[in-house]
């Protein structure tokens, strides 16, 4: 018996020698082949699931921004020619989809990253232009559910029931952004209390969080390849300035800390102090991921109709009207940034509410909402930043000269025109010996704008960042949802200048002589301000009488809009859109 399980042991071994070595080694290799893809897949699918599930999807986020600017820089490289030049608008077209579309797929801080570097959209191509103006920072509301987890997780118990953080806490969201959504709450009645306290509860969506340093990350490598790669321009030297407020963002512990501080200088502030409000925060109530904040009822600046109803057409409107409004919005933003050193930076008008005030509702009340993005600027930088505002107005060539050499600024010219958003030339009796832009090709108009960017930004290690900001904060408190829209009710223009000048007569630590000869300086620079004020007068009574007569009317902000049109036409041969950009 023994001998035949040997017998048929040696008989199946030789035959499978003789089957193994009847298959070629060419037939075994596309089995071979076919696992190794089997497995890449396996790990593939696997590393996608636990991305997905535990890590936000930011790997898969990245690989999709790294793909799409591959993508843009090849495109570039390969078609961004002279023999190509009349392409190069179907170029710009495909460049501007693909960053729209990267940004708005990835959503979270991508929109943020983007509306920074939208901020100067005006110098892009005309396409890339239309594209960033519809980057609004809105998004899904994410479900109940996951604001559950995270009070859970933030405060050990749920937003309301019997253990609630609130008594009634509002599951439906009243807004929602790209990074948190706000729900309105009611607090827990204290002793004695006779009246419902209701608050803005901000909730941060927990994947913005997981995704921070991978979009940070992603966003320095993008913005380094574009400078070296593609694009050889100067962009890189603003993102560690970025990144680091980018951060500040998501922290509503500092956002309920610049509130408060926001809150104190209104106080101190006599000229603001009535008609500027901002909403209480409750500190034991927020923590990194949320943020209560008392409930403000009132009209957003956005709603057009709603602020037409309360200064003009309704049943006893405001006193003023809708001039009062937007002084009181201007010398706000004037104030932080020339007395205060302390600069919002997203006022887009869904960030601001009027409402009656409540001691006298037939006067305003400014409400500023969301203080998660602020600048603060450096004492030596506020004062030169005065001095150049000074100087634009009183046309003083030496000021602006001396101050955009400091900062490493080649282009006094174009950087006074970005700054006063209306254009600015100096006369130093130099003709230029350049043909005009409509005489070259596309491809020529790009290498000269390019060549004119260099020299405006010829040290960026001097360029104060903080410029970043402030540009897109005077360019919402100007744009086509604000004053522009509202009909230029007031000299945008005039007000700033005024509080800039003033300032200059409140620096700490001037001798008598010092602050006197400011006070002389700020008396010189008002009756010089008079032609300013003369001329928007006059702009203002010639559209009446247009309008009156029937014929097509432009206001202040309009006309400034189109000379700057003009500038940029003239000066770079490019179109600027007269665009909605940061509405919000």
């Amino acid at each position: 018996m023994s001998m035949n399980r040997r017998f048929y042991r040696q008989l199946a071994s030789l035959g499978s020698r003789r089957f193994a070595s009847s298959v070629s080694p060419a037939a075994t290799r596309p089995q071979k082949y076919l696992r190794r893809v089997g497995y890449f897949a396996v790990g593939l699918g696997a590393v996608w699931a636990g991305d997905n599930l535990f890590n936000a999807s930011s790997i898969a986020r990245n690989a999709r921004t790294l793909w799409t600017c591959a993508a843009i820089t090849l495109d570039y490289k390969l078609n961004f020619t002279q023999a190509k030049n009349d392409e190069i608008p179907e170029l710009h077209q495909r460049v501007a989809d693909r960053l729209y579309n990267l940004l708005t797929s990835n959503g979270g801080l991508y929109i943020k990253m983007g509306q920074a570097i939208g901020a100067n959209a005006a110098l892009l191509p005309k396409p890339i232009q239309a594209k960033f103006a519809k980057l609004f920072d809105d998004a899904p509301q994410v479900p109940y559910e996951t604001i559950l987890s995270v009070f859970t997780s933030e405060f050990g118990r749920p937003p309301s029931g019997p253990d609630g953080v609130f008594e009634v806490f509002e599951e439906q969201a009243v807004a929602s952004a790209s990074i948190a959504q706000v729900h309105r709450a009611k607090l827990w009645p204290e002793p004695g209390d006779t009246e419902e306290h209701w608050v803005a509860v901000k909730v941060q969506k927990p994947a913005v969080a997981k995704q921070m340093e991978w979009d940070l990350g992603a966003y320095r490598l993008v913005m380094w390849a574009f400078e070296n790669l593609a694009f050889d321009l100067p962009v890189y030297f603003v993102v560690d300035f970025i990144s680091e407020h980018l951060r500040r963002e998501l922290d509503f512990v500092q956002e309920a800390a610049s509130a408060q501080e926001t809150a104190r200088m209104v106080a101190s502030e006599p000229r603001l102090s009535d008609s500027v409000y901002i909403p209480r925060v409750y500190p034991e109530l927020s923590t990194k991921r949320v943020m209560t904040a008392e409930w403000i009822d009132g009209v957003r600046l956005s709603d057009r109709e709603g602020i037409k109803r309360l200064t003009e057409t309704g049943d006893r409107p405001l006193r003023g009207g809708i001039k009062a409004v937007m002084q009181t919005m201007v010398e706000l933003f004037s104030a932080q940034m020339f007395s205060w050193g302390w600069v919002h930076c997203d006022p887009h008008p869904g960030n601001v509410i009027i409402r009656p005030h409540p001691r006298d509702p037939r006067r305003h009340q400014l409400v500023l909402l969301d203080h998660g993005l602020y600048v603060r600027l450096p004492e030596t930088f506020r004062i030169q930043y005065a001095h150049l505002w000074k100087g634009l107005l009183a046309m003083d060539l030496k000021t602006v000269e001396k101050v955009t050499t400091e900062w490493g600024i080649g282009s006094p010219d174009l950087f006074a025109s970005a700054t006063l958003l209306r254009p600015v030339q100096f006369d130093r009796g130099e003709k230029s010996s350049e043909p005009a832009p409509w005489e070259l090709t596309q491809y020529e108009q790009s290498v000269i704008m390019k060549e004119k960017l260099r020299e405006f930004l010829t040290d960026t290690d001097k360029l104060p960042k903080e410029l970043v900001f402030l540009g897109r904060n005077m360019r919402i408190v100007q744009g086509k949802r604000n004053n522009q829209a509202l009909g230029s009710p007031v000299n945008r223009i005039r007000i700033t200048g005024y509080w800039a000048s003033r300032s200059l007569t409140d620096t700490p630590n001037l001798s008598l002589s010092e602050r006197f000869r400011e006070y002389w300086y700020h008396a010189v620079f008002r009756s010089v301000m008079f032609s300013l004020d003369a001329a928007f007068v006059w702009r203002q009574v010639t559209q009446w009488v247009r309008g009156k007569l029937g014929l097509k009317t432009e206001n202040f902000e309009e006309q400034l809009e189109r000379y700057m049109q003009g500038m940029a036409k003239n000066n770079f041969g490019i179109e600027v859109e007269a665009s909605d950009m940061f509405a919000g």
